[in-house]
């Protein structure tokens, strides 16, 4: 009886059942079989209510995807185009900085590929780039954003990993901070690479305009103040995060209904429902993944895995790098929220026994997930960017092949450097 249910449980996670239907149930049957009360699982769901950060989740969903109804993706890419178009390069990496901050902003990869692919991939078949450099890199910088605040996965991690008592603790700001320098980094690699494909194409970039530039501020002349207002209040400590997010939720809210009138009030309810139904999703897997992961911790199951995998693996060294390979094989099967709440309780407390800083891990479990996104046969970007620029996915594949191997080689200087990622804490 004790290998048919979590057998029955793996059965009905790939039939299709919903993810938190399964693992309330893995927990619920956890405390059954060591003989605790299941009104447990209660009291660990009402601990995720009374957590004054899990605020920011949905406010921060909420503008994001009034940002990705509005206008702004059209009035980003314009001002980033006015400001660095002038490079080598320059168009490539507007996509990158544009895909980047809009990623940071939602929170969301796919809505990325699919609100700013039909500006960017056009534009930059015009200027002279090849078709598939055009279509890796709009797939790859897809989640770019991932790693800069105030990007969801980075505040959920840093809710999951409050919940656990480490004796090392982990604030949302400082993974705010962390992000900063890796996700820099990946940024840089690509525009080098981009600088390199663009050469000879002699319409790539064009002298920097002054004129242009002041018409690009006057257009975005509402969306710049956000991110120095969120993030300079937030770093300076002037507010707390989730102050932050009802600021950001209210002042987009104020300017794409009010101000600007880009989302009627009768489309304002769709927004509303749709981006409740992603923090719905969240909020009801972290519930019951805080349950399951109360009846782990007090089971010592972390314990039992690290002490099997120390019997395979000695050293750190070994270890990051076999959780890279694990983690992008995650990253292609599941989506970064569900993995978050699902394997850091798990993954966490093995990882500091073997001496790695949690704010460090976190950072690169996200830059992995991030590289998973469109690793081949079953990144779930692959599968968005061929619905959204109607090509197969197989194009898609060889596309991001050599994006793929320089955000590789990014995510292990990110794995085997925790410098980069503990500099500015």
């Amino acid at each position: 009886m004790s290998i048919l249910v979590p057998l029955l449980l793996l059965f009905l996670a790939l039939a299709g059942a919903p993810l938190f239907t399964v693992i309330a149930a893995s927990a619920m049957w956890g405390f059954w079989q060591t003989d605790v009360d299941l009104q447990t699982m209660a009291i660990s769901i009402y601990q995720i209510a009374e957590m004054p950060v899990l605020i920011a989740i949905p406010l921060f969903t909420f503008a994001g995807y009034l940002l990705g109804e509005s206008k702004a993706p059209q009035r980003l890419v314009r001002i980033t185009d006015a400001f660095l178009g002038w490079m080598p390069g320059g168009l490539a990496i507007v996509a990158l900085a544009a895909c980047a901050l809009f990623t940071a902003f939602t929170g969301a990869s796919g809505v990325t590929i699919v609100a700013l692919g039909a500006l960017l991939v056009p534009a930059l078949q015009k200027a002279g780039y090849k078709e598939s450099f055009n279509l890796g890199l709009v797939t790859t910088s897809g989640s770019l954003g991932l790693l800069f605040a105030p990007s969801l996965p980075l505040i959920l991690y840093g809710v999951v990993a409050q919940q656990m008592a480490l004796d090392t603790p982990v604030s949302i700001d400082d993974l705010f901070l962390a992000g900063l320098l890796p996700g820099l980094l990946m940024l840089f690699a690509l525009s080098l690479y981009s600088a390199w494909q663009s050469r000879g194409i002699e319409r790539d970039h064009h002298p920097f305009d002054k004129a242009e530039a002041w018409a690009a501020i006057k257009d975005s002349a509402w969306e710049i103040p956000l991110p120095f207002v969120v993030l300079g209040g937030i770093y300076s400590g002037f507010f707390a995060v989730s102050e932050a997010a009802a600021l950001t939720a209210f002042y987009v809210l104020i300017v794409s209904v009010v101000i600007r009138r880009e989302i009627s009030l009768t489309r304002l309810p769709l927004v509303m429902r749709d981006s409740m139904k992603l923090v719905g999703a969240i909020l009801l897997i972290l519930a019951v993944s805080m349950a399951s992961t109360n009846y782990m911790i007090d089971a010592g199951i972390p314990e039992q895995i690290f002490a099997f995998i120390q019997q395979h693996v000695s050293d750190s060294f070994t270890f990051l790098l076999l959780l890279t390979i694990f983690l992008l094989i995650l990253g292609m099967m599941l989506d970064i929220f569900s993995a978050i709440v699902i394997m850091i309780p798990i993954i966490l407390p093995i990882a500091i026994e073997y001496g790695i800083h949690p704010i460090h891990l976190g950072i690169l479990f996200l830059a992995n997930m991030q590289l998973g996104y469109f690793t081949p046969p079953v990144g779930m970007n692959l599968f968005i960017a061929s619905f959204r620029f109607n090509k197969p996915v197989m194009t898609l594949y060889r596309a991001t092949i050599p994006f793929f191997f320089i955000l590789l080689a990014c995510v292990l200087i990110i794995t085997y450097w925790p410098a980069l990622s503990l500099a500015l804490l």
